[in-house]
């Protein structure tokens, strides 16, 4: 039988937010959730919480490990989190080994391995939803990558606490006090090495950016930019709406192109009409990156017979009054 917690404030605060974090996402009794753990505070103190609070909602509580490979002890740490979680209380429990590859950097393609495998489990096990252990902290340095890059305000409204597929509980949680929740708890966890490891750009933000800001404004700057990220979520949801609409009158969908009429781009906001042209490139099968939205965006604005443009995955021309996106690939029905 797992150890029994002490009520502290911490384990109060997390408990609370998996609770209420199921209520928003409609988890049900009957339901289950898998935890995707690494072992590290901020996945264990989820994992014992929702162990805590699955049983009392009728809610079934698994856990999903997944292992890396790109340290030489990951192997052994992965069971040992595994033997842990099941001594929790959670069940089933799968530890998933991945190949990462190079495409994107290190960062990127160790993230790109590990939801693939967090996908998997979810399909194997026909769980509900994968419950993931970001924290506040997380979220904060979240946004500030997205504003060294130049990002737009999808990038900038960090994660999502509800998603179609993921749970984020955490998001409101400091990580400060899942370490604690840990501690109180006598949960053994990993900390990982690589975590402090500055060739990592997160890990830079986490531990050299955040605390100067920190340091140099005071303090609280992690709460603001996680409300900021909120903030930015809203609006960005209205706009991404308004996008949709605008895109179903703008566009003709054929079997390898899609039509942009110019005059219902035209009529539409700045905000708007990238969002429309954005969504014509995702759906022939390229990426929008915040540079190929102004080349395209300039086709409308500023048009004087610039030629095709080609683009990752899309080639763009005007023609006319129209924006004519053209891919090899065969598009689905209904790809609108």
């Amino acid at each position: 039988m797992p150890t029994r917690a002490r009520l502290t404030p911490a384990v109060a605060d997390v408990r609370r937010a998996v609770r209420e974090n199921w209520d928003a996402a409609g988890v049900k009794a009957g339901d289950l959730v898998l935890v995707a753990c690494s072992g590290g505070p901020d996945s264990m103190a989820l994992a014992a919480a929702a162990a805590f609070e699955g049983p009392r909602a009728g809610i079934l509580v698994g856990a999903v490990v997944v292992e890396h490979g790109l340290q030489e002890i990951t192997a052994a740490v992965a069971e040992q989190t595994a033997a842990n979680l099941r001594n929790l209380g959670l069940s089933p429990v799968q530890v998933l080994a991945v190949k990462v590859g190079s495409d994107g950097g290190p960062e990127a393609a160790a993230r790109d391995a590990r939801y693939a495998a967090l996908n998997l489990a979810l399909e194997q096990t026909e769980a509900r939803f994968v419950m993931l252990g970001h924290t506040l902290n997380d979220q904060a340095e979240t946004v500030l990558l997205g504003l060294a890059r130049g990002a737009g305000a999808k990038s900038l409204a960090g994660m999502t606490a509800v998603g179609e597929s993921y749970l984020r509980p955490l998001l409101g949680i400091k990580r400060e006090t899942t370490v604690a929740f840990c501690n109180d708890s006598s949960i053994e966890v990993w900390n990982d090495p690589q975590n402090l490891d500055p060739k990592f750009t997160r890990v830079r933000i986490r531990h050299q950016v955040l605390p100067l800001l920190e340091e140099t404004l005071g303090g609280g700057v992690a709460e603001a930019l996680a409300r900021t990220a909120d903030q930015l979520r809203e609006d960005a949801a209205v706009l991404d709406a308004l996008a949709q609409s605008a895109f179903v009158v703008a566009a003709t969908v054929a079997a390898t192109s899609i039509e942009l009429s110019v005059d219902a781009l035209e009529a539409e906001m700045p905000a708007v009409q990238k969002r429309v042209i954005k969504l014509a490139i995702e759906k022939v099968g390229g990426i929008a990156t915040s540079h190929h939205l102004r080349e395209v965006s300039e086709l409308v604005t500023d048009w004087h017979g610039q030629k095709e443009l080609t683009l990752a995955g899309v080639r763009v021309e005007r023609m006319g009054r129209t924006l004519k996106f053209k891919t090899t690939k065969t598009l689905k029905p209904g790809a609108c």
